[in-house]
């Protein structure tokens, strides 16, 4: 089978392109309290990339140049960032929807422990790591602990009306516990909501599944398992062309820790920045551009076209 390029021409007459800017995605750094088998970007709480205050400033500006509906924080664990507050703080006051990526256990690391109260008084979305609702499996992928401090976590958000309000969202995120592509995405939010919801009153707004790419540090234990070549023939056979409408890369633009920009975090991860003309850096933003930019594909992009589809926001088309 062709290149992913060659799949999306066939598919769509022309190259990937952008269709606007509605999410600026910003990685504030690589640190994390965890170094979770399924991670793309080999975080763990060695990785000492992070975002600097003039950085973020730039980000700020960026949002306001090309008027996106949403600044989605992501890392590692971006509360992390020793700016992090006043970064969010400095977002909201100028009138940014935030959302931010959290994995639910850094809420509970010292000096933390008031984080919920701070998103809830400033209304910052959340959308939270649960790789499953079994202690075996988030175990497996996240490591000892990982899970009875995840549920706490989500107690303490239920507790401020994180998934019970409107306003305050509260989406949990399902990453397969192996080489294959996620289950169902309606049928997984309804066994989440069963079992987390007997067992421990746990409330949530959404599910969303995504695929696990193969990169970073899931990229090597396919090649230690001797899986990738089967892994990457699958993602290649379940493309879907229906799923190319509402790739996060045609409305989405990610920013990372350093000010260069991509099309996607997965590109980040491979440091293959926005290219065929349009700006690379935070310095020569243009929002009109970039929202029209010649996307950056590569065969990793099979994960996020794989099946019903992978996205931030979870699955990409029903079925």
């Amino acid at each position: 089978m062709g290149s992913f390029e060659q799949s999306c021409t066939e598919a769509l007459g022309q190259p990937l392109c952008a269709a606007e800017i509605g999410t600026l995605q910003v990685n504030l750094g690589l640190r994390c309290n965890q170094s979770c088998a399924h991670c793309h970007l080999d975080a763990s709480p060695e990785r000492a990339e992070a975002m600097d205050w003039p950085t973020m400033e730039q980000v700020f500006r960026a949002a306001q140049n090309c008027r996106c509906r949403l600044v989605d924080v992501t890392g590692g664990a971006p509360e992390l960032n020793p700016h992090f507050r006043r970064f969010i703080l400095r977002l909201r006051s100028g009138g940014c929807a935030v959302q931010v990526r959290t994995n639910l256990t850094v809420l509970l690391e010292p000096g933390m422990e008031d984080l919920p109260e701070f998103f809830s008084s400033h209304e910052v979305q959340l959308v939270a790591s649960m790789p499953c609702y079994t202690e075996e499996n988030v175990r497996a992928q996240r490591g000892a602990g990982a899970y009875e401090r995840s549920i706490a976590a989500l107690r303490r958000l239920n507790a401020l009306g994180y998934g019970v309000d409107e306003r305050r969202t509260l989406n949990l995120v399902y990453n397969p516990g192996g080489a294959f592509l996620p289950g169902g995405q309606a049928g997984l939010e309804a066994d989440y909501r069963r079992e987390l919801g007997a067992r421990f009153g746990i409330r949530f707004t959404r599910l969303l599944t995504i695929t696990n790419m193969p990169l970073g540090r899931f990229r090597q234990l396919l090649r230690r398992d001797g899986q990738e070549e089967e892994y990457l023939r699958l993602l290649r056979a379940a493309f879907n062309r229906r799923t190319l409408d509402g790739l996060m890369c045609r409305r989405q633009l990610s920013i990372g820790w350093d000010g260069t920009l991509y099309d996607c975090d997965f590109n980040l991860a491979l440091r293959c920045p926005v290219n065929h003309g349009a700006p690379s850096h935070l310095r020569q933003f243009d929002g009109d551009s970039l929202a029209r930019r010649r996307i950056v594909t590569g065969d990793h992009c099979y994960g996020c076209t794989a099946g019903a589809g992978s996205s931030c926001a979870g699955a990409l088309v029903r079925g």
